[in-house]
């Protein structure tokens, strides 16, 4: 656990890669015969920050998912934000699922791809939420899986895993990430940015670092498929994978040996950011979504902003987006959640100013005082409820409004995720694509509270400082 930070350059120091267009080209070719569904579990809405011209569904009912293996796209995503669930509710949660994609595939006929979509600084429910997806889904589907890869690279967001090292790039260069403010967080924190020491500590020692494989860059960078290939076939008795990567060429060489291996009898699951997603889904580059092409020029209210994440990052960019003077900011402060009248009273003093904002045309910014409430109880869990508490009160600033902003954007992933569901009504969107790089935008579907509404789900920990400034430069 030694790990030093590096310097940007470090990124450039590796081989050359192989010629991108042979590389897509081959993968391409791979993909036409996969003939699987790739479905995506994502614990949060920031998931689909590499796609576009994608669904994401909101429930994991029988008839979502039935819905969803039959349509067209080669990919879909099931939103279950359960990184805002205790650890006992992600379980329930995601046995249901599981047997929802079991009866869909043998209703359907169409095998899967799976692929468990988490946060790229290694937040999140694992190795639970795997572990119960692994042990519904071989009881139901009759199958076993081999193995499972953990790829957190997503370079959108500065994400990079270099010799089994996962970073975070900064202003000041590489970070291994269990030195981050991430890898302290209180629900799911973490010591390790070595990935096999990363498995070792969340399987509490059940699983050693040494009995870790890994697919290294100097084999993707030679562009060896075969030695991919070779690897996964070994794997067995859910065996752990790491990919290192650092660029998505280095992505695109490991698919392609993963297909052959699949095709070749192999069954794995993932446990993802989003980089991944965008290969195996087969996924064009699009430019960043344009002004014109975000604008509702005949909406004349004001927009929405909604900021809940505290993580330092977001602070930073709160701050620079109050150079604009003609937003106005709406302090909604936390510290009165434990005073049931006090709370009430501060919920409904936000909604009627920020009401009053929209109508007369004026963009309004609402976000949690800065300050972190904890439950003070020394339990994780009473930590967690008592953030859902705040979240649900943030999510009424939507849910209550009685009219329809220009656009909305949710900063932080429960936060855009609660927006969404339950402030939105949101039962199916397509992902038009990305306002910034990692920064996804939902049209919202015609059952929702505002359909056809641009939907910016900002994550907390993406971007630079002037990000959310940028983000709201193009839509007002």
């Amino acid at each position: 656990m030694n790990e030093k930070p590096l310097p940007l350059s470090a990124l450039e120091q590796w081989p050359v890669p192989p010629d991108r267009t042979t590389v897509r080209e081959r993968l391409a070719g791979e993909l036409a015969g996969l003939n699987r569904k790739i479905v995506v579990l994502d614990d949060d809405p920031t998931g689909v920050q590499t796609v576009h011209d994608i669904y994401v569904y909101t429930d994991w009912s029988a008839e979502t998912l039935l819905e969803a293996f039959r349509a067209p796209e080669p990919m879909f995503f099931i939103l279950t934000n359960s990184r805002g669930f205790s650890r006992q509710k992600t379980i329930e949660v995601h046995t249901e699922i599981a047997r929802n994609i079991a009866a869909a595939s043998r209703e359907t006929g169409m095998d899967y791809v799976l692929i468990s979509r988490s946060d790229s600084t290694l937040r999140g429910h694992y190795p639970t939420e795997t572990q119960t997806l692994r042990t519904v889904l071989e009881a139901e589907n009759g199958m076993r899986f081999d193995g499972e890869i953990l790829i957190p690279f997503f370079r959108e967001g500065g994400r990079y895993t270099m010799n089994d090292i996962h970073y975070v790039a900064g202003k000041d260069g590489l970070i291994p990430a269990g030195q981050t403010e991430f890898a302290r967080d209180r629900t799911f924190g973490y010591r390790s940015s070595d990935l096999k020491e990363y498995i070792e500590e969340k399987h509490a020692g059940a699983i050693r670092a040494s009995e870790t494989a890994s697919v290294g860059l100097d084999v993707l960078r030679a562009g060896d498929c075969s030695a991919v290939r070779e690897l996964l076939t070994g794997i067995s008795g859910f065996g752990k994978v790491i990919v290192n990567a650092i660029d998505y060429v280095d992505l695109e060489v490991f698919a392609i040996g993963f297909i052959q291996a699949v095709r070749a009898g192999k069954r794995f699951m993932f446990r993802s950011a989003a980089g991944i997603t965008k290969v195996l889904g087969g996924i064009s580059d699009r430019p960043l979504l344009s002004r014109g092409e975000l604008h509702d020029a005949e909406n004349r209210n004001g927009g929405l902003i909604v900021v809940g994440s505290h993580v330092n990052k977001t602070t930073l960019q709160l701050e620079q987006l109050r150079m604009m003077t003609e937003i106005r900011f709406i302090e909604f402060d936390v510290t009165t959640a434990k005073d049931e009248t006090a709370f009430q009273r501060e919920r409904s003093r936000v909604l009627a100013e920020e009401m009053e904002a929209l109508r007369s045309g004026q963009t309004v910014a609402v976000y949690t005082s800065r300050k972190r409430m904890d439950a003070d109880t020394g339990n994780a869990e009473d930590d967690l409820k008592l953030a859902l508490r705040i979240s649900e009160a943030v999510t009424g600033f939507v849910k209550e409004l009685e009219i329809r902003p220009r656009f909305i954007i949710a900063k932080g992933g429960i936060t855009s995720s609660e927006v969404g569901t339950k402030g939105l009504k949101v039962k199916r969107a397509k992902v038009m694509g990305q306002i910034l790089p990692g920064i996804p935008v939902w049209q919202t579907g015609p059952e929702s509270r505002f359909p056809g509404l641009p939907y910016v789900i900002f994550p907390g920990n993406v971007g630079d400082e002037n990000a959310l400034l940028e983000a709201v430069k193009k839509l007002i």
